[in-house]
């Protein structure tokens, strides 16, 4: 472009907010019902099938062929404490203010009211849950991992055992898990219940069919929506509308704009249609939008867990943080680092080496020395670093970065492996956390803290419990999904 070319002050495309199509516009044979709801996924489905116990008459909209939305593609944990029949069953004491004051520490700026509601409905949370035709097995799965290998029920899935959390709350594992092996499967068995129940429920489902704009009466309430179904396009109107239309981390314009650090090497996590659409829905209406900012980014280097007992440096030869946080917690402070840069190093008596590894092996090395050398740091960085973890470790107190002792041992016993940890080299993968501000009960506000009458929002296009990268927890997106989407359901059914 040259210096006197015109700059473009145009949105980029996927950025574009759509236009609100007032009623009068609308033909008066439009279709309505009780509750619109926009997005078959964890919160969505939720959110029709309560709606539709309530009383209400539902229509559910899913641009995709197939229910399932991201909800299907996650790990299969659901975030559920305060004594649950599982933790009860493998002899995890827990309560719901140990959760709450666990949940407020990791969130980035705490909504006191809904981390309150979630933890004190996470035990009837988790029976429902069950009520749709599947039990989590009362097993617990004790090895620091990603997700359980098995069929186990629950496990650690955040940060409660490491500084400084413990210090503020007792910890307990919450990461209840599907009984079904691997990482996707369960999920969809759950989703494949929960379509079940909606269709019995008397919920009319309609696939490749996506919202397209929002309907607004005279003063700005939400009575209704415009849909498009491949050439095919109408209305329909009802007094409550449901967004649960996912994230945006599948549209480039959004996270140029909000989390660049998602556009530069990560691979997204998400379906197709995590376009963001349903945050710009909300937009339109004038809602506010919250922590679009934060992404979750992460490149586990465990299991296997042995490896936590190694110690982590920059490209300055320096440690940054402590090694035993839960994976997205050290990415994050990766990210931080200059050129997204770390190395993990493990002495021969700790090192395993993964069969899938998503931090891949740079070499061993003999010597420290030729490990510098090789990896272009600074003379002796490594070697101080490595003294210093080597002393810390004997002495079973990190005081610089707070290592849990139960990770801490020397790493004096060469030759050392390195695996790196760096952006672009470790297959790293991402989301978005980011969102339409919310009520507890789902209701879409305003930057004020108005409602947008007749408009609520669940799952990943509402923020909640606002955790951002090294607070968040595997489950809270399934858990906090399905767990508003039910309460937005209910609140929206009341609007009939």
């Amino acid at each position: 472009m040259s210096a006197d070319s015109p700059v473009s002050t145009e949105p980029a495309k996927g950025t574009v907010v759509p236009a609100t199509i007032p009623a009068s516009a609308v033909p008066a044979d439009a279709p309505s019902y009780d509750v619109v709801v926009v997005g078959f996924g964890i919160a969505g489905g939720c959110a029709a099938l309560e709606a539709a116990r309530a009383g209400a008459r539902v229509l559910l909209l899913e641009r995709a062929a197939v229910h399932g939305g991201t909800s299907s593609l996650s790990g299969g944990h659901f975030y559920l404490g305060g004594g649950t029949a599982v933790q009860q069953a493998t002899g995890h004491d827990d309560s719901v203010e140990a959760m709450y004051d666990y949940l407020v520490a990791a969130a980035k700026e705490p909504e006191h009211d809904k981390i309150r509601a979630y933890c004190e409905g996470s035990v009837e949370h988790f029976d429902w849950l069950e009520s749709l035709g599947f039990e989590f097995e009362r097993s617990y799965y004790a090895e620091k991992a990603v997700i359980q290998p098995g069929t186990q029920g629950l496990m650690y899935t955040g940060n409660e055992k490491m500084w400084p959390y413990q210090q503020l709350a007792k910890p307990a594992p919450r990461g209840h898990k599907v009984p079904v092996p691997g990482d996707t499967e369960g999920t969809r068995l759950v989703m494949d219940l929960l379509r079940d129940r909606v269709q019995e429920a008397g919920v009319e489902v309609r696939y490749e069919t996506g919202a397209t704009n929002l309907v607004v009466g005279e003063a700005g309430e939400v009575v209704g929506l415009a849909w498009r179904s491949f050439d095919d396009t109408g209305f329909v109107l009802a007094p409550a509308v449901v967004i649960a239309a996912g994230g945006f981390v599948m549209n480039p314009d959004m996270v140029a704009e909000h989390t660049p650090a998602l556009a530069e090497k990560p691979f997204t996590l998400g379906s197709t249609y995590d376009d963001g659409l349903g945050i710009r829905l909300g937009a339109s209406v004038g809602a506010e939008l919250k922590h679009m900012d934060e992404p979750f980014i992460t490149a586990p280097f465990y299991p296997p867990s042995k490896l936590m007992f190694g110690f982590i440096v920059n490209k300055q030869g320096e440690r940054f943080c402590s090694e035993d946080g839960y994976h997205s917690r050290t990415s994050q402070f990766v990210m931080e680092q200059e050129d997204h840069a770390a190395y993990l190093i493990v002495d021969s008596e700790h090192v395993e080496y993964p069969k899938f590894p998503l931090v891949p092996l740079i070499d061993g090395f003999e010597t420290i020395e030729e490990l510098e050398t090789a990896l272009a740091l600074p003379a002796g960085s490594v070697q101080k670093s490595l003294e210093r973890y080597n002393e810390l470790a004997r002495a079973g107190d990190d005081v610089d970065f707070h290592k849990s002792a139960d990770w801490l041992a020397p790493q004096d016993t060469g030759p050392w492996a390195v695996f790196d940890l760096t952006l672009g080299k470790a297959i790293y993968a991402g989301f978005t956390l980011g969102g339409l501000r919310v009520s507890v009960d789902g209701e879409v506000q305003r930057p004020d803290g108005s409602v947008v009458p007749g408009l609520y929002a669940a799952g990943a296009c509402a923020s909640n419990l606002a955790q951002d990268g090294k607070g968040y927890c595997s489950g809270t997106q399934l858990g906090e999904g399905s767990f508003f989407g039910r309460r937005a359901g209910r609140a929206a059914a009341a609007q009939h």
